[in-house]
């Protein structure tokens, strides 16, 4: 890739995403004092906002952190060292939360999945209704596995919870999929959402969002885990004033407060159905290539990435190279066990017919360069899926 070279950078990897130019503007505006008046003010507006986004009437806590930071934020507030915690892993960050559990001295135990499909729900069942004992102190599960392009049915986990009485925090990683997705905190009974900024919110990485229920809150009050910098407690009471006890990063809250704006005013359901229109479109021209998508389930595909099988003897990792070096465009590699196997495509954020339409005509190019099997019918496909009224 050049900087010097005409046109735009096209990147299409599953987050970070593509930055709205009203975020860049809001990102380059002068810094402020943290502890004035107006961005006291705009720290209200955001955290009242972000209720809307995650779907809670509890609180949305802010760090300046990354993803893992929020990961780990979670687990410190509400357990103690020791604490067995239920991880349904079917995918890369799955597999990178239990590594941040057993960081912090939490007893990890795996429900394993096929990385195609989601988190089989009466196998989890099962295992929380032979936890007799009650050892088990949280569930922890990836809503949208930006890995594999598989979404985790989660009020399918509150559900087993409940018919089996079992009383385990339910934690769940919305990272790729808040702002893109259909999430709902409160109605899904989740414990702890745990978010990042980098992907659905438009923004850059660098802050980490944890949202707590009532139940969390009361279980924070009790955790052994030590804690300082993610003690939400802390935070909490400096929120009441629109206040943060550490130095925020305060130009990333400039594009949160314009990225929440843009989001609002486009309405959530109809960026939902936007995300919708463009991963079903990708998956046509996926379908076109005569290509498979990684996730063997219809009904769990996501709506923020597809993952795209490699046919075999092929690399995927090739294949990304001559795309970024000849097209300038970059996709997702594939990760863990589909490392050259896959690669990815993100349909998320700051994203338009256009935009996908270009991405598309990208990959069949690069197809065609690389001498990858494939027919060659997929940019039409998905074409003739766009050119319908939404």
């Amino acid at each position: 890739m050049s900087d010097s070279g005409p046109g735009r950078h096209f990147l299409q990897i599953p987050g970070p995403t593509n930055l709205p130019e009203r975020v860049k503007r809001a990102l380059s505006r002068p810094t402020i004092d943290h502890r004035g008046p107006d961005c006291a003010k705009m720290t209200l507006s955001i955290l009242e906002r972000l209720k809307e986004v995650f779907q809670t009437d509890g609180p949305v806590i802010i760090y300046p952190s990354s993803g893992s930071g929020a990961w780990e934020a979670a687990l410190v507030n509400t357990l103690s060292p020791g604490d067995r915690v239920l991880f349904g892993s079917n995918g890369q960050f799955s597999s990178t939360w239990q590594n941040v559990a057993a960081g912090v001295g939490m007893t990890v135990e795996e429900l394993q999945g096929d990385w195609r499909c989601p988190i089989d729900l009466a196998a989890l069942e099962n295992r929380l209704a032979e936890d007799r004992g009650r050892e088990i102190r949280a569930l922890a599960l990836v809503h949208n596995e930006t890995s594999t392009g598989v979404v985790n049915d989660v009020a399918g986990a509150r559900a087993a919870l409940d018919r089996t009485g079992h009383d385990a925090l339910l934690m769940v990683d919305v990272i790729s999929s808040l702002g893109a997705i259909d999430y709902k905190h409160d109605e899904w009974g989740v414990d702890v959402t745990i978010a990042g900024s980098q992907k659905g919110l438009m923004i850059p990485p660098g802050l980490g969002f944890n949202a707590p229920s009532q139940k969390a809150l009361e279980a924070s009050n009790s955790a052994g885990q030590a804690r300082s910098y993610w003690d939400w407690g802390r935070i909490l009471e400096f929120n009441r004033d629109g206040f943060y006890p550490y130095t925020p990063a305060t130009n990333l809250l400039f594009a949160l407060d314009e990225a929440l704006s843009m989001l609002l005013e486009e309405g959530l359901a109809d960026v939902f159905a936007r995300h919708a229109r463009l991963a079903e479109a990708t998956r046509r021209a996926v379908r076109g290539w005569g290509l498979d998508i990684y996730c063997r389930d219809p009904k769990a595909y996501s709506n923020a990435l597809t993952a795209v099988s490699m046919p075999a003897g092929f690399n995927a990792d090739l294949l990304r190279q001559v795309i970024l070096e000849r097209f300038d465009m970059s996709l997702g590699t594939g990760l863990g066990q589909l490392k050259g196997k896959a690669f990815r495509i993100g349909h998320l954020g700051d994203l338009n017919e256009l935009t996908l339409a270009g991405t598309l005509c990208g990959v069949e190019m690069g197809l065609a360069a690389c001498d990858v099997p494939h027919l060659s019918g997929g940019v039409k496909e998905a074409l003739a899926f766009l050119a319908k009224d939404p």
